[in-house]
């Protein structure tokens, strides 16, 4: 794995208490090539292989929307999720979904019509629930800390492989280096982490300049 890809800060029984998808769902769809963590060691065996950003994981609370709590089929998923591949990894928050009779439709840019993603039928749809509303709020209820770990670093036996992290955070040090030196802002990355405060930002910079 390359620095840039170390942006993931949540493990799979997060990933499960913030989106809704079960252990078991995560790990099959990781299996089967239909959603895989943006941070995964090759070896799945790994203790703590699968690790989720905050972009897997919004993608995932639309996905528990869609699949568990809609029932739009999994074959049907895969269909929309072939046909919006120029969308890439983002493809469940780059445009609007909507849902009819468990079919997905979206607004197609060329036509500016509301089609449905895989027979490219049109219709009057229902659009689907906004389901991404409170998710930073249920980020940082998950990543309530003490006052007195903001802004510090630490290093934890068994947490991101032993590697500094965010203190009170699975955060490693070495992801926010990795965002800043892809010209990411203080803001920019604050975004990715929404549990963290620029004191956290700072410390970890300051930690890697001096590391």
């Amino acid at each position: 794995m390359t620095d840039h890809n170390v942006i993931s800060a949540f493990s799979e029984e997060q990933a499960q208490q913030l989106t809704g998808v079960s252990r078991r769902q995560l790990r099959h769809w990781d299996r089967t090539g239909f959603f895989s963590p943006s941070l995964a060691d090759e070896n799945r065996r790994e203790p703590h292989s699968r690790a989720y950003s905050f972009r897997d994981i919004r993608c995932l609370k639309v996905l528990n929307t869609l699949r568990n709590e809609i029932g739009v089929s999994l074959p049907h998923l895969r269909d929309v999720k072939d046909k919006l591949a120029h969308l890439g990894d983002d493809v469940w928050v780059k445009t609007t979904l909507f849902v009819l009779r468990k079919h997905v439709y979206f607004k197609n840019p060329e036509t500016a019509q509301r089609e449905n993603v895989v027979t490219g039928q049109g219709a009057l749809q229902i659009p689907l629930l906004r389901v991404q509303d409170d998710l930073e709020q249920a980020v940082r209820s998950l990543w309530t800390r003490d006052a007195a770990t903001i802004g510090k670093v630490q290093r934890r036996r068994g947490v991101a492989r032993n590697r500094p992290v965010i203190a009170g955070t699975r955060v490693p040090v070495d992801a926010i280096k990795a965002f800043r030196d892809a010209g990411y802002t203080v803001e920019q990355i604050l975004e990715e982490y929404p549990g963290l405060t620029d004191e956290d930002i700072k410390a970890a910079l300051e930690y890697g300049e001096a590391a």
